[in-house]
């Protein structure tokens, strides 16, 4: 069995702003430097045998401080597109509170296909990874709609994940 802790990127400048940033690359700021931090020094302990991130900066940011607490290298560090955040396509970098009665174009990922690049992460996880023990960085949202395919739960039922929180699942 496979061994998944799936964790969110540390907050970002965006983040704090309240900015959309989809598949931007993003920054983390001081505080998502910390949360970081703070959760590499939590897992610094448990053997983990493969860092992944998705292939945006904010993510690989977060995995790279986690992944150095295990003497990991940047270069170690697989990244795949199947993480990447929601595609919010022409809200992207849009002010989230101006957003709230506004329409949603019809660039905007579906969350059908971001259950299915979900779907498609776990199983690659699984066949890549047999056996193993991974640490992935990904997103919110991406993050929910995995844990809605591997709980079979609509993504309106899965808790929301905080930046740099860990949930644990097991393939």
């Amino acid at each position: 069995m496979t061994k998944l802790y799936l964790v969110r990127h540390g907050e970002t400048v965006a983040n704090a702003a309240q900015i959309l940033q989809g598949w931007q690359g993003g920054e983390l700021n001081e505080t998502g430097k910390a949360q970081a931090r703070e959760v590499a020094g939590k897992m610094k302990d448990k053997p983990i045998d493969a860092f992944v991130a998705s292939d945006l900066h904010r993510a690989i940011q977060t995995c790279i401080i986690i992944a150095a607490a295990h003497g990991v290298a940047k270069d170690d560090i697989t990244t795949t597109p199947l993480l990447r955040e929601r595609d919010w396509g022409s809200f992207t970098g849009k002010f989230i509170p101006d957003l709230e009665h506004t329409e949603w174009p019809d660039d905007v990922e579906s969350l059908e296909h971001m259950k299915s690049r979900a779907q498609n992460f776990l199983t690659w996880i699984k066949t890549t990874y047999p056996d193993k023990v991974v640490l992935a960085v990904g997103h919110g949202i991406i993050n929910k709609a995995i844990q809605s395919v591997y709980f079979k739960k609509p993504m309106n039922e899965i808790q929301k994940m905080r930046n740099a929180e860990i949930r644990v699942l097991m393939l």
